[in-house]
């Protein structure tokens, strides 16, 4: 049984990922010929680490680990070899739950909705569309060197585990990817056996009709329900420890883009209104716009620190108007630049 996350309020405000995951990534570097021992000794992930199923690590770090292993093995596409070789158990009792459920269409619809178990992004959560068979994995904009992989090892692992379920190879009927091409459409087509459509406008799978309603290989209706039995009371074991603060910075950080999501917007995706979320807040000795300021502190800190994205793109994926702002901001918070302040960072490692 895995051990329930703390509250999406973690030291890393960019979020955090089981080492389940790191483990996968460090197997696909193996079978490419990366020194993996030297990998883990870099990033600090020794065995007794990378043999827990609670230990998480905190997403920036996940991504640099990722690069440092394409880097070593010049694959590029390494995230294909990650989802090849993923495994349901890799994803905790979320992967055993999914893969016991059945039918296919159920499989990956339960694997996904316990997908907070190993992994708090605060960028947003996975999704599925049953009536279009569709599988969505969030935006992780903007995109460079560092992510493309992590998208990739996502609907890679996706549809591994539809085939694991089905039995089948062929299960897909479209693949739709954010970040534009890499030069690799012909290798990314031949392992999805789909068309694969790059600077789309989201990262997501659409699952065949028939395998969509194929009944799971490894259906076991008594253990699917224990199983997701374990998985909601380890989920409602995470939501009990969220404050309602909590719960609006889980709703507020990924709509920071570009824009400052109103409290109303908020109080509406909580059903709740508006005035009753202010006296809430209230409550717990905080307000909205408090809330938003903190928010945003804590996420530029993190990117500042463990991201090279661009001062620009920090601003807009933070919600300022314009990276002036940003900047303003940055100094009330730190007393420093953002620039001033990644060079520092920079020249301390």
């Amino acid at each position: 049984m895995t051990t329930p996350v703390p509250p999406p309020t973690p030291r890393n405000a960019l979020g955090t990922i089981s080492v389940l995951h790191a483990s996968i990534l460090l197997r696909a570097a193996a079978a490419e010929g990366a020194d993996t021992a030297a990998l883990a000794d870099n990033f600090r992930l020794g065995s007794d680490t990378l043999g827990s199923p609670a230990a998480r690590i905190s997403i920036p770090r996940f991504m640099r680990l990722g690069h440092a292993a394409i880097a070593q093995t010049g694959n590029r596409a390494l995230g294909l070899r990650m989802g090849a070789l993923t495994r349901p158990v890799d994803a905790g009792i979320a992967g055993l739950a999914g893969q016991s459920a059945p039918t296919a269409g159920a499989a990956i619809s339960t694997l996904v909705r316990y997908s907070l178990l190993t992994s708090q992004n605060s960028r947003g959560a996975p999704s599925v569309q049953p009536a279009e068979r569709k599988v969505r994995f969030y935006s992780i904009r903007p995109y460079n060197g560092f992510n493309f992989f992590v998208v990739d090892s996502v609907l890679a692992a996706w549809t591994q585990f539809i085939r694991n379920v089905t039995g089948h190879y062929d299960v897909l009927e479209r693949v739709t990817i954010e970040y534009p091409s890499i030069g690799l459409d012909d290798q990314f087509e031949a392992w999805f056996r789909c068309p694969v459509q790059f600077g789309a406008a989201e990262n997501a799978l659409t699952i065949k009709p028939d395998l969509w309603r194929q009944p799971s290989l490894q259906a076991q209706p008594a253990m699917h329900e224990k199983l997701v039995e374990l998985c909601d009371r380890e989920l409602q074991q995470i939501e009990r420890g969220w404050s309602v603060g909590d719960r609006v910075r889980h709703l507020l950080t990924p709509l920071l883009r570009g824009e400052t999501p109103s409290l109303e917007t908020i109080a509406g995706k909580l059903g709740v209104a508006s005035w009753t979320l202010q006296r809430q807040l209230a409550a717990e000795g905080t307000r909205f716009r408090e809330l938003v300021d903190d928010t945003r502190k804590h996420l530029a800190r993190d990117y500042i620190r463990e991201t090279s994205t661009s001062l620009a793109e920090i601003a807009w994926l933070l919600g300022f108007a314009n990276p002036p702002a940003f900047h303003k901001a940055y100094r009330r918070w730190f007393g420093i630049s953002p620039g001033e302040h990644r060079q520092q960072l920079r020249a301390t490692d």
